[in-house]
Parts: C-alpha cells; structure tokens; sequence
C-alpha cells in the first residue's frame, strides 16, 4: 500500500490497514469502506478536507470559470486566497463552524418562455461545495440507477438518448414525459437531509450541506431566506438532485418500468397508450405524496417519440431503426439565436459576427452532432448566410456605397446601379441575384464562415 492510501485509510479511520485489492482504484476503495463502515462515515470531513481532493475541487472550479459571487471574487484569485487562509477554513470545516455566503440570484431566460433562478455561490464556497459533492458521489453514485444518466462520471444525455433508442426500437413506442415544475427551487430540505443521514454519520458534513442550503439568496442588495430548494449554479446541487430523484428511480424499476432520466428531465416508456394513462396518473401521485415534488400537469404529456422533444432531440417514426434526429423546436431555438448574433443593430464588425457565429455553431454541433438525420440541417447553410448579406448590405448603408461595392465584385454598372438603389430592406436584398453574386458562398469561407455538419 503506498502512503497516499495508507493516509486515506488513517484519516476515514477504517480500521486494520487493507490491501488494494487488483483492478481497483483507490477511489472505489474508499467508497466501499465509506459506504459500509460505520467509522468511516464520521471522519468524512476529514476526506473533504484532504489535501488531493481540495487539489481536485480547485482544479474543477477554476476550469468551470463562472461569475463571482456576492463577494466579487473571481476564479482566478481562489488559489492566491486559499494558500492565506486555508488553515482557518480548514479549521472551520473541522469544528463544524463554517457558514456560507448567500447566494447571488441571477436570472436567465429559458429557451421556451419564463426564467431560470440561478444562484451562483462566492467562488471559495464554489470549493468547498465541490470538495462535498466528490465525497458524495464516491458515497452514492455506484448505487444509483443504470437508467440515470445525468451529472455522472462517464455519463452524458447522448447516452440518455441512446438508451432512448433502444427502448423505442425494442417496441415501446409511447412517450410520457413527466414534467416536474420547479425542481431544483422545491427540494424539501428536511426530506433530503434525511436520506443523506441514511449513510453519512458525520454529522459535520450534514451541517454543512445543511447551511448551504439554507445560505440564503441576495436579491437586489437583500438577503432572503432558503427554506426549500438545492439552488441551481453550485456543484453540490447535481449531487444532492440526484439522491433527492434516485427514489423515483428505484421505484420505477421496482414497477418494471423502462425509463431514462437525465437530472429532473425523465421519460418513462411503454408499449400502448392504453397503459400510459394509469402510469403516469399512479407515478405522478408518487412524485407528489411521496417526493414531495410538483407535477406540471399542463406540460405532462402522453406522446410519440417522433413527437416528443426529448434532451433536444426526437426519433425517426421507423420501427426497425428509429434514428436520432433533432427536434424542430431545437432548430427553431437555434435560428432564433443566429438571428440574435447577427442583428444589424448590434454594430459590430463582419469578421466579429463570424467569429460569433462560429463559436457558437462549433458548440452547438458539439452537443447536437449525434443527430443521425441531416434533413433538417441542410437548409441552415443557405439561411445563415443569407443573415449575413443583410448585415454587409446595412453596413453599406447608402445608395452610393451599395453601387461601388457591387461595382468592386463584378457587377456589371446597369444591375449594380438598380440593385444598389433598390428600396427594398437588408433581408429581402439578401436574396436578390446580383447581392448573391457580389457576395458567393466562397467569400464567406474565405472570411473563415464553417458549418461543422458539412
């Protein structure tokens, strides 16, 4: 055993030195003995505290970036910080006495309509809420369902949509998507205190989760109370939702039930709308009585996967091989976007439009790439530089300056002198023949203008 584990072993005070057993990692070690040793489980903030797992936190919530928060400390001061005053956080996280800062509310705009209540922690208790949550992922993760695919290691929503697949091409082939309204500002505090007390027996560690989630929120220069909810914006509450949904779990697969959750966005799927109804009427009531969560009834819905948006995505309508495919409100979410980046009252500059543009697609084909259907990709090329003539057309602003720069690119004087003082507005110019031929599909790659789909 070398020192790094025998250290591991004195600090959680797991008793007799263990060897490693083969194909192990040390992590999988300490997770066992945490889980099931009853001593190990009152020296968890001892491993909180240890030094590679603070290591590890720091490096995850420098890498994350993120605002500051109430404290207007950024990221970039956090280890500066830390190597002044560890031994008195350190101290505080030992004793039991370490309070939080309030979070700072933001708010962001949720693609279909209404907002998302952020709360976004300092960035030192960023760490701290890091460290917790490494700890508490080596205690539950191994024991949650093989069906639940968010805020994992070595787990993504692609592999909630493949899992999707196979469901569908296995002959279930109706949809209910239960909507849970406001998870993540409804969590009953006392509830998910009591199931993490089910394995943790350090009560340091309960208190500290507990003050997190009772830190409170600054709204407009004012504190106010958390008294429900694990805040959306720190890295303790993925963890904490997915114990919190992990009953739902079990007591799907305790019904037999094919089902696919990623964070709180769940699908259960079934083989004939007949049985649908009763399911989603009985797991509804679970959610409500026993989870003490919310339904939204008026976004809960009974539907076909070819229908159904799912994580962004729907499938082909084939029984054989119901391929994946984006969904149109994804694209519609994504033309929106374009249109935004490429306003003409933005006043920037063609090559920062594009430098724009291309960040953008790059990180939205990053997530939308496992598409296996391109019929609705296809006509985005056309379109998006299409916005991008009506941008070089308004920049031009006047008749006299439309005319030579169509003169410049080739067009003959008669249709630069028509087309350059035409009164038409930029986008219906964008489509006009002597535009397209002044500004081709070349000229846009030249400026550097990719498709990564292409």
């Amino acid at each position: 055993m070398d020192s790094s584990q025998q250290w591991k072993q004195r600090k959680l005070n797991l008793g007799p030195v263990a060897e490693l057993p083969p194909n192990r990692s040390s992590e999988e070690f300490v997770a066992k003995h945490i889980s099931e040793g009853p001593t190990g489980q009152t020296r968890l903030m001892e491993f909180i505290c240890e030094r590679s797992n603070m290591r590890r936190a720091i490096r995850r919530v420098i890498r994350n970036k993120g605002a500051p928060g109430v404290d207007g400390m950024t990221v970039r001061k956090i280890k500066r910080y830390l190597k002044r005053h560890w031994t008195e956080i350190e101290t505080a996280l030992l004793d039991g006495t370490y309070r939080p800062m309030p979070v700072r509310r933001k708010e962001i705009d949720k693609p279909e309509g209404g907002v998302r209540l952020l709360g976004i922690p300092t960035v030192l208790d960023r760490v701290i809420q890091q460290a917790a949550a490494q700890a508490l992922t080596l205690i539950w993760d191994h024991t949650f369902s093989a069906y639940s695919f968010g805020f994992r290691p070595n787990r993504s929503a692609h592999g909630a949509i493949r899992q999707y697949r196979e469901y569908v091409k296995s002959g279930l082939r109706y949809v209910i998507d239960i909507d849970l309204s406001k998870f993540f500002d409804r969590v009953n505090h006392d509830r998910l205190m009591a199931r993490l007390a089910t394995r943790i027996e350090d009560k340091r560690v309960l208190k500290l989760i507990r003050s997190f989630l009772n830190s409170g929120v600054m709204v407009g220069g004012l504190e106010q109370p958390t008294e429900e909810g694990t805040p959306q914006g720190g890295p303790l509450s993925p963890i904490l939702s997915n114990i919190v949904l992990d009953e739902l779990d079990k007591e799907l697969e305790k019904r037999g039930l094919s089902f696919v959750r990623y964070a709180d966005d769940s699908v259960i799927l079934v083989k004939s709308e007949r049985a649908a109804s009763p399911v989603m009427e009985s797991i509804s009531r679970f959610i409500e009585k026993k989870l003490r969560l919310k339904v939204n009834r008026e976004k809960s819905a009974i539907g076909r996967p070819w229908d159904r948006k799912y994580l962004g995505f729907c499938l082909a309508n084939s029984r054989k091989n119901p391929k994946i495919r984006i969904h149109w409100k994804t694209i519609k979410r994504f033309r929106q976007r374009v249109r935004e980046i490429t306003a003409r009252r933005r006043g920037r500059s063609l090559l920062q439009v594009i430098g724009e543009l291309k960040q953008y697609m790059f990180g939205w084909w990053n997530y939308y790439g496992l598409t296996e259907s391109f019929n609705r990709l296809r006509p985005l090329p056309h379109w998006v530089r299409r916005r991008l003539r009506a941008v070089i057309w308004k920049h031009w602003k006047n008749r006299r300056t439309r005319v030579r720069e169509l003169l410049k690119r080739g067009v003959t004087r008669t249709y630069a002198v028509t087309t350059g003082c035409a009164r038409k507005g930029p986008w219906r110019m964008s489509k006009v023949k002597w535009v397209n031929i002044a500004l081709p599909d070349q000229y846009f790659k030249s400026l550097g203008l990719v498709f990564p789909w292409i």
